[in-house]
């Protein structure tokens, strides 16, 4: 029984609501003041530190910007001495407004400002990303497919094999030109 209690402690939704509420007391506000600065009703941020909800991407970045915290530190499995994630397996990521997932693979370590994702991208509707923290790069390798990446005003089309490095404190944009493209990104964050 207690490895069920356990595994349900782990669970992505209930160590999402364990982070959210940590870092928002840790920065000293309310959850009202928490929603307002995310751009986000005061209801679902409550669910979400309750442990409900499935919170897209966006909602993740909003929070982890209002925070002033890396996406990482709010969804962050429990470090493991050996790491093993296999493909297809890990916490997807999912944006609302595009084909477009993205499933971290290594957050940041105490001290280190970098974070590791798989994304998983289809044609359609370009991700366009809000500017990060000042002083943010992305970094991408392009695994699979062709996409435009980069500033949204500099794009660069990448095929597979390709990689760019950008700031990411400025709108960027993810597009993918061909079904079933794959990137690893690291996220460097000042």
């Amino acid at each position: 029984m207690a490895d069920v209690i356990s595994n349900l402690n782990h669970s992505p939704i209930a160590l999402l609501a364990q982070a959210l509420r940590r870092e928002r007391e840790k920065a000293g506000i309310t959850v009202t003041e928490l929603a307002k600065r995310a751009g986000i009703a005061k209801s679902t941020l409550s669910q979400l530190e309750s442990g409900l909800g499935n919170p897209g991407l966006e909602t993740l970045w909003s929070l982890a910007m209002a925070l002033d915290v890396p996406v990482s530190r709010l969804i962050a499995q429990p470090r493991q001495q050996v790491q093993v994630i296999r493909a297809g397996e890990g916490t997807p990521l999912v944006s609302g407004q595009a084909n477009y997932i993205a499933t971290l693979l290594a957050a940041c370590p105490v001290g280190a400002q970098r974070d590791i994702y798989r994304l998983s991208v289809q044609p359609g509707e370009p991700r366009l990303s809000e500017p990060h923290q000042p002083g943010t790069l992305e970094h991408v390798i392009l695994c699979s497919g062709r996409a435009r990446i980069g500033p949204a005003e500099q794009w660069v089309e990448l095929s597979a094999g390709d990689y760019i490095s950008y700031s990411a404190d400025c709108p960027h944009i993810f597009d993918a030109l061909e079904a079933n493209t794959t990137a690893v990104m690291l996220i460097e964050l000042a």
